[in-house]
């Protein structure tokens, strides 16, 4: 059964959360009330230990537009910066819980709605979404997008998308490295569900240094990374976890895991 928020809908489905934007109206822009109940959200689900994986959605025609314009005219530069903060806290917020969240986009994915996308860990897209970045043709740029592009696909491919501003389709999403997979439309919701079991059988300690490592280690100054990954591996090599996946080889079963 769904729990209905104001501008969301969660949907248990172990080992996973389904968080559905829902402002089907506006098809699922974000605007400042859906940024700011999505972050705690994810918050929220990310802290309880059932769930192994957060998955995103959109309800209606599309996955998002991208920002709420509406909400953005008139505005002067101080209250535009307020809006890109809450949106900058809960793309940081997407990197920072511990679980994966897999975006499971359909229909579009534009301006905020691609960076959504490409902040996303994973992201499993039917075959009709198409997405873009498309600032540039209204006299804007897509500024906190395009980092968010640059950083899931080459230079050149990222460079296309910000300048052209032109859409691309759900297979040339996957084949620059935007998606991880293109599935029947209808079917990214259940896709990603079943990425997500596939995520969980996995020990969970590992995942949450895993995600950690991925999501910051490229980041790293250089003349730090050993001594941060090796913080990030001593409690995960130590562990009773640890200890089962071994034994677990060992005697051919399925490990047990204690997350400890």
């Amino acid at each position: 059964m769904a729990e209905t928020l104001e501008y969301l809908l969660v949907h248990d489905a172990p080992p996973a959360a389904v968080i559905t934007l829902d402002r089907p109206q506006t098809l699922n822009a974000l605007s400042t009330g859906l940024m700011t109940e999505l972050t705690s959200e994810l918050e929220r689900q990310a802290a309880r230990p059932e769930v192994r994986a957060i998955v995103l959605k959109g309800a209606g025609r599309a996955f998002s537009a991208g920002h709420d314009l509406k909400e953005m005219q008139d505005r002067s530069l101080d209250e535009e910066r307020d809006i890109f903060a809450v949106c900058n806290r809960l793309m940081a917020t997407i990197q920072a819980v511990p679980v994966p969240v897999i975006a499971a986009p359909h229909g579009i994915a534009t301006a905020a709605g691609c960076q959504l996308v490409a902040t996303c860990d994973l992201a499993i897209a039917s075959d009709d979404c198409r997405f873009a970045t498309s600032g540039v043709k209204y006299g804007l740029f897509c500024s906190t997008p395009g980092v968010a592009v640059a950083r899931n696909v080459s230079r050149k491919h990222a460079m296309e998308m910000l300048l052209t501003g032109d859409p691309i389709d759900a297979a040339r999403a996957a084949e620059i490295g935007l998606v991880n997979h293109v599935v029947d439309d209808g079917q990214a919701r259940d896709k990603a569900i079943e990425l997500a079991e596939r995520i969980a059988a996995n020990g969970p300690l590992g995942l949450i240094a895993t995600k950690q490592i991925a999501a910051g280690g490229a980041d790293w100054p250089a003349d730090q990374r050993w001594d941060r990954m090796a913080a990030a591996m001593a409690p995960v090599f130590g562990s009773e976890d640890a200890r089962e996946g071994a034994r677990a080889f060992a005697e051919k079963r399925p490990p047990i895991w204690q997350g400890r």
